[in-house]
């Protein structure tokens, strides 16, 4: 079965099996948010994404 190359590019799979990604929202207009908010915009998220879907998409 193939690999979603573009559903694996926005996803980080850790060593014990955590999915990662990335905030939604976060590539332009942060001009105006404070350094926080937009350092805290570059920190993934644990995402709950069904086994099935996982082994759907994902080479492993």
């Amino acid at each position: 079965m193939k690999t979603n190359k573009s559903f694996l590019k926005r996803l980080k799979v850790t060593k014990n099996g955590k999915v990662l990604s990335r905030k939604a929202g976060k590539d332009h207009f942060n001009a105006k948010a404070s350094r926080g908010k937009q350092l805290a915009g570059k920190r993934m998220l644990n995402v709950v994404i069904s086994h099935k879907l996982l082994k759907q998409n994902l080479p492993f």
